[in-house]
């Protein structure tokens, strides 16, 4: 019998392009949120384009550095370069559950750190009368202008996300508690909350549904050009074409959907609504998240440096009563300036002035600890020739006055 042949300890380190299709179905079948595997398909498509165009490389901690490196070299955004890198750790992950590739390997792609964010980027926020000038302008008689009118007013008033507004059914706008409400909304990841709906915004999505006969199904609809109403619903794109034609016919630029989400957030916080409230109507998990979106972190209405001015041309009025009453004030300074010392002691603000012309000051003076009785030490001030004759009795007598401790100190 001939030797048995031990089969070699093979570990893969290269990802043919049928493997890497494999592990992204396995990733996307994973994920639970049709967002998420939206973007985490894209992030995928982008290294599978970048990863095959580079010849023989192998699939390791390396190459998702260097990855990174060229995400860094296009000018992206932190957020969007570590969004990249954990679909690209996903990936790996799942290569290595289904036996594509060592666990080594996947566990060194998964030390690759991300970008470090520094700071927060500034959203846009709208004015009340901003605001105003926006659903102004997309009012009308028209049924696209009752359509547009009531997918702004439930993004200013209720503060709904895009892909909750594309959503949104008839059947879940119920009567809670005496006032209308949308119940039950599935948000971003799976989060569960009730909307409430202020009445101007029931009133604005009342004249759509009735206009365009919707009775089942989601609310919004397309509409042609001739005004019918036809299809099942919109995208997303729909509503961000909407609020970019409206804002700049209201001379606003840049203006995003969630935009209007963070201008319903700050309206709220100006008007007196609780953060804890505010929280609960836009659906986040943390409250920090909520202060971001409030603007807390840096209020640019009022910035703190607009305090001061340093201006040497002119001058506040403020400055100017200030500078006066220093004016008033320089003649009893200069009558203060020529206060003397008494002779028992105090300092030149403690005592009134005596005589108007000045006194000479002794050339040297010492001070002296005195202890009377039960008094408490003080610290009184004398002259010089006074302590020079206590120096000489004591002197005279052969022994030190018990009243006189000594001298501290000129």
């Amino acid at each position: 019998m001939g030797k048995q042949r031990i089969k070699p300890n093979y570990r893969r380190r290269v990802l043919r392009l049928p493997d890497l299709d494999h592990c992204k179905l396995a990733v996307l079948n994973s994920l639970g949120s049709p967002a998420s595997r939206r973007v985490y398909e894209y992030a995928i498509d982008q290294f599978i384009a970048w990863y095959c165009s580079e010849p023989r490389l192998a699939f390791n901690r390396i190459v998702v550095v260097r990855y990174r490196i060229y995400l860094e070299s296009r000018g992206l955004a932190a957020n969007t370069i570590n969004q990249q890198l954990a679909a690209v750790r996903r990936l790996a992950h799942e290569a290595a559950d289904s036996g594509l590739l060592s666990p080594e390997l996947a566990a060194g792609i998964s030390r690759v750190k991300g970008v470090k964010q520094l700071g927060f980027r500034s959203g846009n926020w709208l004015s009340a009368e901003e605001s105003s000038e926006v659903l102004k302008r997309a009012s009308g008689d028209s049924m696209r202008a009752k359509r547009d009118y009531a997918m702004l007013a439930l993004l200013f008033g209720c503060g709904f996300r895009r892909s909750e507004l594309v959503g949104l059914e008839l059947d879940e706008i119920q009567m809670r508690q005496g006032h209308w409400a949308v119940v039950d909304l599935i948000g971003k990841g799976g989060h569960i909350r009730t909307v409430p709906i202020p009445e101007w915004v029931k009133v604005a999505l009342d004249q759509w549904v009735l206009a365009a006969k919707v009775t089942d199904g989601r609310i919004f609809r397309a509409v042609a050009r001739a005004g019918k109403v036809w299809g099942k619903g919109i995208s997303q794109n729909v509503v961000w074409y909407v609020v970019k034609g409206c804002c700049e016919r209201a001379g606003l630029e840049h203006i995003a959907p969630h935009d209007l989400r963070r201008t319903c957030a700050k309206l709220c916080h100006t008007s007196g609504g609780e953060l804890e409230q505010i929280q609960f109507l836009l659906g986040h998990a943390s409250v920090q998240t909520t202060e971001r979106y409030l603007g807390c972190k840096q209020n640019l209405g009022h910035p703190v440096n607009d305090l001061f001015d340093l201006r040497t041309d002119g001058r506040p009025q403020q400055n100017d009563d200030e500078s006066a009453q220093v004016k008033a004030s320089e003649p009893l300074e200069k009558a203060s300036g020529q206060a003397v010392e008494c002779r028992h002691g105090g300092s030149e603000h403690d005592q009134p002035v005596c005589d108007a012309q000045p006194l000479s000051l002794p050339k040297r003076t010492d001070l002296v600890e005195v202890r009377k009785g039960h008094r408490p030490q003080s610290l009184r001030r004398c002259s010089g020739p006074g302590a020079s004759r206590s120096d000489s009795g004591s002197k005279a007598n052969g022994q030190r006055d018990p009243e006189v401790v000594g001298s501290v100190g000129p």
